[in-house]
C-alpha cells in the first residue's frame, strides 16, 4: 500500500536551489586587506534555517499524532466496522479516492491558499488517513504496531540526519525517485493478482522501505533548500512552504511505517 506521493512540482516555481542566494552580503574588509566573515548575517541565516526546519518537522509530527489518535479512536469505537458494513467496497474505494484528491489539491494548490486553509487541509488529510489506517488494528496487535512505529521513527530520524549532513546532493534525483515509486506501485498491484503470496509481499515491502529511505533523505535536503530560497519572502510564504514540506515528510513516514509493518509484522 503506497499513499499518494506526487512529483515535486507543487505550485512553487522550479528553480536551482542556491542555499546562499537570499542572504548574499558583501564582505567586510579588515584593515590588513583580508575579507572578514559576516558572522552576524551567517548567524541570522542559520537561525532562520533552524526555525523553518523545526516548523516543517513539527507540522509533520502533529499530522502523525492526529493520524494515530483518529486511527485508534476509529477502531476502538467500531466506527470503521460500521462504515464498511454500511458502504461495502464502494465506501472503501471512496476513501482511497478522497485521499488522492486531498493530496493532489494540497500539494498543487498550497502556495496559492491561505495559510489557515492549507493547514486545515493537511490535518484533515491526516485525520482521513487515520480513519483508513485504523484497519491495521484488526490485522496486527498493538505491540506489533508500536514496535513498527518506534522502528520507523528511529529510522526516519537517522535518514533525516544523514540527508542533511551528507555531501551527496540528492536534489536532482526527484524524477528518478518518482519513476521508481510508480514502478513499485504498478508491480505491487500486478503481483496482488498474479502471485499474492506472503513472500512476494515481503519482497515488495523491502523494496518499498529502501525507496522511501531514499525519499526521506531527498525530502530532507529539499526542505532545507526550499526554506533557503524563500526565507526572504516573508512569513506567509514560509508557512506555506512548511505545510508543503510537512506533507511530503508525512507521506515518507507513513509509507515507510506501512512497509515495515508488512515486512516484519505477523498478522493476528
Amino acid at each position: 500500500m503506497t499513499f499518494n506521493r506526487q512529483p515535486h512540482n507543487n505550485g512553487y516555481p522550479q528553480q536551482s536551489y542556491n542555499t546562499n542566494e537570499p542572504f548574499q552580503q558583501p564582505y567586510v574588509v579588515n584593515n590588513d586587506g583580508t575579507a572578514a566573515i559576516p558572522t552576524q548575517t551567517t548567524y541570522a541565516y542559520e537561525h532562520a534555517e533552524r526555525v523553518s526546519m523545526t516548523r516543517a518537522y513539527g507540522e509533520m509530527a502533529l499530522g502523525l499524532i492526529v493520524t494515530a489518535l483518529v486511527a485508534y479512536v476509529t477502531f476502538t469505537s467500531g466506527l470503521l466496522e460500521r462504515f464498511v458494513l454500511a458502504t461495502g467496497s464502494i465506501g472503501w474505494i471512496g476513501l482511497c479516492v478522497a485521499q488522492v484528491v486531498f493530496a493532489l489539491a494540497l500539494s498543487t494548490r498550497v502556495m496559492k491558499m491561505k495559510t489557515s486553509t492549507g493547514r486545515f487541509m493537511f490535518y484533515a488529510y491526516a485525520a482521513l488517513m487515520g480513519f483508513t489506517l485504523s484497519s491495521l488494528f484488526a490485522s496486527y496487535s498493538i505491540s506489533v504496531l508500536l514496535v513498527a512505529l518506534l522502528t520507523c521513527a528511529g529510522f526516519f530520524f537517522t535518514l533525516t540526519m544523514l540527508g542533511l549532513t551528507t555531501k551527496k546532493n540528492l536534489l536532482g534525483w526527484g524524477s528518478i525517485f518518482f519513476a521508481a515509486l510508480l514502478a513499485l506501485v504498478i508491480v505491487q498491484v500486478v503481483l496482488l493478482f498474479v502471485a499474492p503470496s506472503n513472500t512476494t509481499m515481503k519482497v515488495i515491502a523491502a523494496l518499498g522501505i529502501a525507496l522511501f529511505a531514499g525519499l526521506t533523505m531527498y525530502d530532507a535536503q529539499q526542505t532545507r533548500a526550499l526554506f533557503a530560497n524563500y526565507q526572504s519572502q516573508g512569513t506567509e510564504v514560509i508557512e506555506r512552504i512548511s505545510i508543503l514540506c510537512a506533507l511530503n515528510l508525512y507521506l515518507d513516514f507513513v509509507n515507510m511505517f506501512l512497509y515495515i509493518v508488512q515486512l516484519f509484522g505477523s498478522r493476528d
